[in-house]
């Protein structure tokens, strides 16, 4: 009886086959499961307080391009560049996307929030990654359209806007095609005003795509580094302030160089270097250029362009010729009635 109940107890040998068949059972649930795993992606988040600042930061880094540009030109000749506004932020916006996004670099705002652009619609073929944070940069396709959507884009839509101001296409004395005109540029930036305040919406809810040009092309803004040193580096303040003071130094003592004062301070160490070198005297000593209406600076008679030889009469009381430091105490058209200093016209 014992040995009966022993046998009953015993376990059954399994059969051969029968890991074959557990095998086959369990291929296609692990199948599945690992191709589930290989197309899922890691998701990342991207704060959206350093994207914000980077677009700032370009933003001032242009405006401070801007600046100094201006307040050269301003020393040749005062509100020359404000006319060619539209043109001037144009160029600088290029030459920041020519020498950042053009060779695959960040522009400086984006490099100091250590973000870099990535192009999504090669992740969504790729899969998964290892961070979340690979993957290449944007093709030559989307760089060129980013350089025409932000560059000639803005450009245009300025132009355009300033134009119909000017024309004033929008009063109701216009043609009608003017006014027609005038209302389908307003809906046009009514619609763009919408359509960025809602891609504002989602991109605080999703953290991804600033602005209408980065969703259209696929261009998301991801850390270059994930093991960056959060730290604040006052490197770029630093190279700013010194610049900025140079420039104004620069700025201070252009004006100086054109002091009569300095000129004959530095006319004997100058003497010997340009006695042997022959003086154009038929151009303008201020400008350089062939006079359009040539003046002559009594009593030296050395020929001037009117508005150089007048701004300069009129800032300097006691100014002296540039040519032989003569002082100027009367100014006469060539081949014209003498005109004093004082004379306005």
């Amino acid at each position: 009886m014992s040995s009966i109940s022993t046998a009953n107890l015993l376990p059954t040998p399994p059969q051969e086959d029968a890991w074959i068949v557990t095998y086959q059972k369990l291929l296609p649930h692990w199948q599945s499961v690992s191709r589930s795993r290989q197309h899922s992606t890691i998701p990342i988040s991207i704060s959206r307080v350093n994207q914000f600042d980077a677009a700032r930061l370009d933003i001032e880094m242009s405006a401070m391009l801007k600046e100094q540009l201006v307040k050269v030109f301003s020393v040749i000749k005062p509100g020359m560049l404000f006319q060619y506004e539209p043109e001037l932020d144009a160029f600088l916006e290029f030459l920041i996307w020519r020498f950042s996004i053009w060779v695959d670099k960040p522009t400086p705002g984006i490099g100091l929030m250590n973000l870099r652009y990535r192009d999504e619609r090669a992740m969504e073929i790729r899969g998964k990654v290892r961070t979340g944070l690979e993957g290449p940069g944007l093709t030559v396709a989307q760089k060129i359209w980013y350089c025409i959507a932000t560059v000639g884009g803005q450009y245009i839509w300025a132009r355009l806007q300033s134009f119909s101001a000017f024309r004033r296409w929008g009063d109701s004395e216009q043609r009608p095609l003017a006014r027609r005109a005038w209302g389908l540029i307003q809906r046009i930036e009514g619609l763009y005003r919408i359509a960025s305040f809602g891609n504002l919406l989602i991109f605080l809810y999703t953290g991804s795509y600033r602005n209408l040009i980065e969703r259209a092309l696929r261009a998301r803004l991801v850390y270059g580094s994930p093991n960056m040193n959060r730290a604040v580096s006052f490197e770029y303040m630093n190279r700013q302030l010194v610049w900025n003071e140079f420039s104004e130094m620069l700025l201070l003592l252009l004006p100086l160089l054109n002091s009569p004062t300095i000129k004959n301070l530095l006319r004997p160490f100058s003497k010997d270097k340009s006695s042997g070198s022959s003086e154009d005297v038929s151009s303008c000593p201020i400008c350089q250029a062939s006079p359009t209406i040539p003046y002559l600076a009594l009593p030296c008679q050395h020929r001037y362009c009117y508005y150089c030889l007048r701004t300069r009469c009129a800032a300097a009381p006691s100014f002296r010729c540039s040519r032989c430091s003569e002082p100027v105490v009367a100014m006469q058209r060539q081949g014209g009635m003498i005109e004093s200093k004082t004379h306005t016209q």
